[in-house]
C-alpha cells in the first residue's frame, strides 16, 4: 500500500474499523490517481479502490500497492468488503460528503455503523497539512509558471484592455504551458479593485487605475496562488500610501513566520500595521490560508485561528486594503514554513510597478 494509506491506517480514529474515501481530492492524495469517480475503502490492514469501466485500465497502470476492483453495484461492493473484513464501524469524510450521500451510505451499509464524527476528516487534513519534499517541488513548479505568466501579462496590460481580456490572457498562457487554472482568476481594476474577490468584467482599464490580479497555476493537482497589484500610467499619493502600507504589512508578517508561532499572531502583525496607518476596517479578510491539492486548506492566518504553525506547511500571505468606491490593493506570496523561519517560493516583483 502507498505510504499515505499506511499513514491513515496508523492514524485511524479510535473505535473505527474502516474508512470510505469518495472525494476526488482525497482519492488523489491517497492513490495518486486523478479521476471524476472512484471509491477508496480502507481498513486497518487492507485497501481497495473501486472504479468504473472508464478508468479501470488507467487505474491499474497508475495505482500501486492497492487492490483495484471494477465497479458494478457500488454500495453492495462496499458492504461486502467491510463485512468480509469484520468491519463494524465505518468513518466518512465529513468535510466532503453531502448529507444525501451520508444517508444513502447509512441505509445501504446497515447494520454496519456509519459514523458522522469529524475525526476521520481531521486525520486526513492533518496528514495533508505537512507537504513532503516531492509535493513542495510540484508546488514550486506551479508557482514558477505563475511567476512567468506575471512577466508576460505586464506586456499586455494597458489602457483600452478589459479585465476579461487580461484574465483570459493569463489563463491561456498557463494552459498553453501544460498546466491548469488553480481557481477562477480574479482581475479587477479602478473602482472595482476595492472588491477582494471581484469577477473579471468588461470594464476597460484606464490611466490611473490599480489593476489587481489574483491567480495561479495547477500542476499535477497542486496549486499556486499569487496576487499582484500594478498601476497604469500614474497614481495618486493615496494610492501610493495604500500600496506601501500593504507591502510593509506583508513583508513584516513574512519575517515573523516560523514553526511554533500561533497563526492568529501572524495575522495581527499585518493587521496592526494596516490599522495604525489609518485603514482599520479596510482589511476584511484573513491574512492567508494553507493550500495544496485544494486552494484553501487548513490552518489559516486570521483573527481567530489558534493553530500552531508547523514546519512543512505551505501558506499564503496576502494582506490588502480596500476602500469602497475608490480602489483596492492586495499583495500575495506563498511561503513554506521551516523550523527557523519560512521560504518564500514566490519570485515575482512586488515593489510598485507603474506601467
Amino acid at each position: 500500500m502507498t505510504e499515505r494509506i499506511v499513514a491513515l491506517q496508523n492514524n485511524m480514529p479510535e473505535g473505527v474499523d474502516g474508512a470510505i474515501i469518495m472525494s476526488g481530492v482525497n482519492r488523489r492524495y491517497f492513490t495518486g490517481f486523478n479521476s471524476s469517480a472512484g471509491t477508496l475503502l480502507i481498513t486497518r490492514e487492507k485497501a481497495v479502490f473501486i472504479i468504473d469501466f472508464r478508468y479501470i485500465e488507467a487505474a491499474k497502470n497508475t495505482i500501486k500497492g492497492c487492490e483495484i476492483v471494477l465497479q458494478e453495484k457500488l454500495y453492495s461492493q462496499i458492504k461486502e468488503f467491510f463485512t468480509s473484513n469484520g468491519v463494524k464501524n465505518v468513518a466518512i469524510e465529513s468535510g466532503y460528503l453531502t448529507i444525501e450521500g451520508y444517508f444513502a451510505l447509512k441505509s445501504a451499509l446497515s447494520p454496519i455503523n456509519v459514523t458522522t464524527d469529524k475525526e476521520l476528516n481531521s486525520a486526513i487534513l492533518d496528514l495533508r497539512k505537512i507537504k513532503s519534499k516531492a509535493e513542495l517541488e510540484i508546488m514550486k513548479q506551479a508557482q514558477a509558471l505563475t511567476d512567468e505568466s506575471f512577466e508576460h501579462i505586464l506586456n499586455v496590460i494597458k489602457p483600452g484592455k478589459s479585465e476579461l481580456e487580461i484574465a483570459l490572457e493569463l489563463e491561456f498562457f498557463v494552459r498553453k504551458k501544460g498546466a491548469g487554472a488553480a481557481f477562477d482568476f480574479i482581475v479587477v481594476s479602478g473602482k472595482r479593485s476595492s472588491m477582494p474577490h471581484g469577477v473579471p468584467s468588461e470594464k476597460i482599464i484606464e490611466r490611473g487605475d490599480f489593476v489587481t490580479m489574483d491567480y495561479g497555476a495547477s500542476v499535477d493537482g497542486y496549486r499556486s496562488d499569487m496576487t499582484r497589484t500594478v498601476a497604469v500610467g500614474e497614481i495618486s499619493e493615496e494610492q501610493e500610501k495604500v500600496y506601501n502600507t500593504v507591502l510593509e504589512a506583508q513583508v513584516r508578517a513574512i519575517s515573523e513566520i516560523k514553526a511554533g508561532v500561533v497563526c492568529k499572531d501572524i495575522d495581527k502583525v499585518a493587521r496592526d500595521i494596516i490599522n495604525n496607518a489609518g485603514y482599520e476596517g479596510c482589511f476584511g479578510h484573513g491574512l492567508g490560508h494553507c493550500l495544496g491539492l485544494d486552494i484553501h486548506e487548513t490552518p489559516a492566518f486570521n483573527t481567530i485561528c489558534s493553530d500552531i504553525a508547523q514546519s512543512g506547511m505551505v501558506i499564503s500571505v496576502e494582506p490588502g486594503i480596500y476602500i469602497e468606491g475608490k480602489f483596492g490593493c492586495r499583495i500575495e506570496d506563498v511561503v513554506y514554513i521551516t523550523d527557523n523561519g519560512c521560504i518564500d517560493i514566490t519570485n515575482s516583483e512586488k515593489n510598485l510597478i507603474i506601467l
